[in-house]
C-alpha cells in the first residue's frame, strides 16, 4: 500500500478515516450511503456504531474491512491509505488483521466446530489452536458437534472462534446479535469482549440495538450517512449486565 501525508500515524490510532464517501449507482437511483464522515478509531478500544438500518455504518464498516470501495476520501490504517490499496493487498490487509463476524454465522454444515475454525486457522500466519479459540467463547465441550447441533447463540460463538483464531488486530462485527434473543446475544456479546481484550483486537461492533452500546469505550452513532456524534462511555457496563 502506498504511504501518504494524510491524516495521522499516532501508533495509539488504528483508523484516521477522513471525508470518506460512498455512493451506489448514478442519476435518479444514487444513494449516497455516507456523506464525508471523519472519525478516529483508537488502537485496543471497543467502539460500537449505533443506528438505524440505512444509516451507513454498515458500509463504513465493510470499507474499513477492506470488503467494500470508498468513492471519495480517505481511511488510514497505521498511516497507510486503505483506498489506494489494489485488490491484491486488500485481500493481504483482510487476511492478516481483520476478524469478521456477521450477523448470519456463515458455517459449513457438514464440518463440526472445530473444523469451521480450522478453516481459518489453515490460512492464518499464527493461528491458536481450534480447541483454544473455542475455549475463549465456552464452547470447548461442543466443538466437536456440527452446527445443526448448536443453538444459535453457540453457532454464533463458534463464528466468533473462527474469527480470532488467526489472532488478527481488528475484530469487525457486523449486527453480531442480530438474528438472536436476548439471552444468547448477552452470551455472544461477552464472547466478543472477552476474545477481544484476551488477543488485544481493536473491536468494531455495528448495532442498531442502543443497549449494547453500553459495553464500549465509546459510542458513534449515525444518521442518514454522517457522524451526528461519538461519546466516551464513563460507565461501561459488563455484558451480562445487558437485557434486551
Amino acid at each position: 500500500m502506498n504511504q501518504t501525508t494524510v491524516g495521522t500515524s499516532d501508533m495509539n490510532v488504528t483508523f484516521h478515516v477522513e471525508g470518506l464517501t460512498k455512493v451506489y449507482g448514478t442519476g435518479a437511483g444514487e444513494v449516497r450511503a455516507l456523506r464525508g464522515v471523519d472519525l478516529e478509531v483508537r488502537k485496543g478500544e471497543t467502539l460500537v456504531l449505533l443506528g438505524p438500518s440505512g444509516s451507513g455504518k454498515s458500509t463504513l464498516l465493510n470499507i474499513l474491512g477492506g470488503l467494500d470501495r470508498a468513492t471519495a476520501g480517505h481511511v488510514m490504517f497505521h498511516g497507510r491509505d486503505l483506498t489506494e490499496a489494489s485488490d491484491q493487498e486488500l485481500t493481504h490487509y483482510r487476511r492478516r488483521s481483520v476478524g469478521f463476524i456477521f450477523q448470519f454465522f456463515n458455517l459449513m454444515p457438514s464440518l463440526t466446530g472445530r473444523e469451521n475454525v480450522e478453516l481459518m486457522t489453515e490460512i492464518a500466519d499464527q493461528p491458536m489452536l481450534a480447541p483454544d479459540a473455542l475455549a475463549l467463547v465456552g464452547l470447548h465441550d461442543r466443538m466437536d458437534h456440527f452446527p445443526a447441533e448448536l443453538s444459535g447463540g453457540q453457532q454464533q460463538r463458534v463464528a466468533v472462534a473462527r474469527a480470532i483464531a488467526k489472532r488478527p488486530e481488528l475484530l469487525l462485527c457486523d449486527e453480531p446479535t442480530g438474528s438472536l434473543d436476548s439471552a444468547s446475544g448477552v452470551q455472544v456479546i461477552e464472547a466478543i469482549v472477552n476474545v477481544a481484550t484476551e488477543i488485544g483486537a481493536t473491536t468494531l461492533i455495528v448495532t442498531h440495538n442502543a443497549v449494547v452500546a453500553d459495553i464500549a469505550d465509546r459510542v458513534v452513532r449515525f444518521s442518514n450517512g454522517i457522524v451526528v456524534d461519538v461519546n466516551d462511555n464513563t460507565v461501561k457496563r459488563a455484558p451480562r449486565e445487558l437485557a434486551w
